[in-house]
């Protein structure tokens, strides 16, 4: 069954901040072709190796951004490799990269030079800051991204003696790489109804910045100050430690605590169910809460009944936990309708029996090696028409002749050249 991009086709110029949005395409059903230099992209090496050896096809950071694409090389200082993209590019629907501002314009492939090329099309840059404006060429990685954004800020623990921690995995440039997705599916649906192309500029700090969740508005509007909690949103003021460990010495967060009456009776009879109620008193709170018809959390800390109803709720959920199993507790809690959940490692996560029922972990064949390796697959399921990591990441030049020579026959059947 086709994927819902499917026909649409996509050059990429392979780049870390843009791959993963090439990625998102490609894994869509998007024809995507990555384009790398002679020598090959400079992600190929990043590591992790297969097996901690380097190698032009051993990077196991090319092998995961690049999954489902078809990959060329063009050499992007000759007039032919020029000459050739431009051919790629006046058939394309896409073209998305991450080089610094103004490189592409000083090669005659910026937005305005290949318009009249290909007037449908839509081009995506991811840059650090922007296109325009004084930080345009400021120097930038993930990690200062994350920082200047505002990102850095919000992660961490409750003792402000410890820095903040940096999430893992290029979170910055996957942030940017997600509103450019949103973006530019609006472009294609713009495009199906009017035809025409459009230039989506893409600032990495900006899309930053927007994820900070209420941190950014937080000081807009009343100047108020959030500061990095442990295992749960930055905040204000300080809430309710979440975090606590289970009777197998595992972690679990406790996430968001009873909110309605429904929910407070939910975690009532949980207690009850483990006959814990003579080790918890506060029981009454929770049967006080599950009697109204609405539990007002605007008045914790004001009214002295509500601030014990839901200081009630949080213990309880922290009693059970402590007696629990972590995974017990964890599908416990989400079958009674609370977000709980375990502390994972990463592999712990691909091992877990939901994602395992989903099909999440993925067999991706490497016929070069003889061998299949397991994958993160897509994170999402459309039942009509679904996503899937098609094929490995392309070996260095690998549909050279596959796409280029397409142009050179068509450049041949045309009597023109390929620049």
């Amino acid at each position: 069954m086709p994927g819902p991009l499917q026909g649409v086709r996509v050059i990429e110029l392979a780049h870390e901040r843009c791959c993963f949005l090439g990625k998102l395409l490609a894994d869509a059903g998007a024809d995507v072709v990555v384009v790398e230099p002679p020598e090959g992209a400079a992600q190929r090496g990043h590591e992790p190796f297969l097996d901690d050896q380097p190698g032009l096809e051993r990077s196991l950071s090319w092998w995961h951004y690049n999954t489902s694409k078809r990959g060329v090389t063009l050499d992007l200082a000759s007039e032919q490799g020029i000459g050739q993209l431009r051919q790629l590019l006046a058939g394309a629907d896409v073209f998305i990269d991450g080089e610094a501002p103004g490189r592409l314009a000083q090669l005659g492939l910026d937005y305005l030079s290949l318009q009249p090329l290909n007037p449908g099309l839509l081009m995506v840059s991811l840059t650090p800051y922007g296109q325009s404006g004084p930080e345009k060429e400021r120097p930038a990685t993930d990690l200062t991204l994350a920082a200047s954004g505002g990102m850095l800020w919000m992660n961490g623990y409750d003792d402000h003696s410890i820095p903040p921690i940096r999430g893992g995995g290029n979170q910055s440039f996957h942030t940017g790489a997600h509103y450019a997705m949103m973006a530019l599916l609006a472009a294609l649906l713009y495009r199906d109804e009017h035809g025409a192309g459009q230039f989506i500029d893409v600032n990495i700090n900006a899309c930053c910045n927007v994820t900070t969740e209420s941190g950014s508005y937080a000081w807009l509007v009343s100047g108020a100050v959030v500061h990095r909690q442990t295992g749960r949103h930055a905040a204000a003021r300080p809430t309710s430690s979440s975090q606590v460990r289970c009777s197998d010495g595992r972690y679990v967060n406790t996430g968001v605590p009873p909110r309605t009456p429904k929910e407070f009776r939910s975690l009532r009879d949980w207690v009850l169910e483990l006959g814990l109620q003579d080790e918890f008193p506060e029981l009454v709170f929770l049967e006080m809460a599950m009697e109204l018809e609405y539990v007002d959390q605007g008045k914790i800390g004001v009214d002295d009944a509500v601030t014990a109803m839901c200081a009630a709720g949080r213990d309880a959920l922290v009693l059970i936990a402590s007696r629990l199993p972590a995974y017990d507790f964890f599908r416990g809690g989400q079958d009674r309708g609370f977000s709980v959940g375990v502390i994972y490692s990463p592999e712990e996560v691909m091992d877990d029996l939901h994602f395992r029922d989903r099909g999440f972990p993925t067999a991706v064949e490497h016929p070069e090696l003889g061998a299949s390796f397991e994958y993160p697959g897509v994170p999402y399921r459309l039942n009509g028409s679904p996503c899937e990591v098609s094929r490995r990441a392309p070996l260095l030049g690998e549909h050279n002749e596959e796409v280029l020579g397409r142009l050179d026959d068509e450049g041949a059947a045309s009597g023109s050249s390929p620049a």
